[in-house]
């Protein structure tokens, strides 16, 4: 495996993520095989969506100390269209923790640029509104929890909504469950609200292809949950309790955003299936179905009104 390969490895495998499965699925079909040094199948599989949110190249976000806020401050500027005082955030594509960017670059979204936004858009009074464009079937746990933390509290001082111009899944999904208001076209998506983790056993592969590995160990756990051995029954009871424990997090985050509108034991009931925009409505996981730009425009109307 490439240096470059597996660093994409440590992000996917063995840690858990908010990511729709076929999201994961679609990864493990393009990198899957090159990542394992053979070819994946994948049994019973959800169906993989080729997905990847639009690219803007964007400057870099700084997260402790607030480096993009403090240059963009200093020259006067947002780091975010705005059309008559609502200020437009995107939330598109793959979200990861951190990024050299601000906002979505070759398909991703860091939480590192998201909270950098939503930071200004909370202190510039410039800003009257806030409208979060989504089109994301999630992403990383970390950060995850941080950012829509944040949009909460922007919530409360300033109008919010997440105008979903296609699908807002998992942790794309948690942030929009945090504005005021979710508003999704007829053939949108909302939910899954769960937690995926993934597991490569290459332990059979390698036996058949001659190759005996031995890993030499000082602590009994040192490089448990490694490719090469099959997973213990105990770790996987493990991670099982650790992605139960995020998505009931996941799952109280969304009911308070929601404010009354699902409740938490609702949102466990889902068992982190995916939602047309019908669906969602019905469930009290978006509060409208509507055109993205006819949406938009109510809310900069409504924001300049008030």
């Amino acid at each position: 495996m490439s240096i470059h390969y597996g660093h994409i490895a440590q992000k996917v495998f063995n840690t858990p993520l908010l990511y729709d499965d076929r999201k994961a699925e679609a990864f493990l079909e393009g990198l899957g095989g090159r990542l394992a040094g053979s070819s994946v199948i994948i049994t019973n599989g959800a169906g993989a969506v080729d997905h990847v949110g639009g690219g803007n190249g964007r400057p870099i976000a700084g997260k402790v100390g607030g480096r993009i806020e403090r240059a963009y401050g200093a020259a006067g500027l947002l780091p975010f269209d705005m059309v008559q005082g609502v200020a437009i955030i995107p939330v598109e594509g793959s979200l990861v923790h951190k990024g050299g960017w601000l906002g979505a670059s070759s398909g991703l979204t860091s939480y590192q640029g998201l909270q950098a936004q939503i930071a200004m858009a909370a202190q510039s009074p410039r800003v009257r509104g806030v409208a979060f464009e989504f089109d994301s079937y999630g992403g990383a746990v970390n950060g995850g929890f941080e950012t829509a933390a944040m949009i909460a509290r922007l919530s409360k001082i300033k109008p919010t909504i997440s105008i979903l111009t296609d699908f807002a899944y998992s942790a794309a999904y948690m942030q929009a469950s945090q504005t005021r208001a979710i508003v999704a076209p007829k053939y949108g998506g909302a939910g899954s609200i769960g937690v995926i983790m993934i597991h490569a056993d290459m332990s059979k592969k390698m036996e058949q292809d001659g190759v005996a590995l031995t890993i030499i160990r000082a602590g009994k756990k040192k490089a448990v949950g490694n490719p090469y051995e099959a997973l213990p029954a105990d770790l996987a009871e493990q991670w099982t309790a650790q992605a139960e424990a995020i998505r009931g997090d996941f799952a109280e985050l969304v009911a308070k955003g929601r404010r009354g509108r699902i409740t938490k034991a609702r949102a466990m009931a889902t068992e982190a299936d995916a939602y047309d925009a019908t669906d969602a409505l019905a469930l009290g996981l978006i509060d409208a179905i509507a055109d993205p730009l006819d949406a938009f425009n109510a809310f900069v109307a409504e924001v300049n009104r008030s």
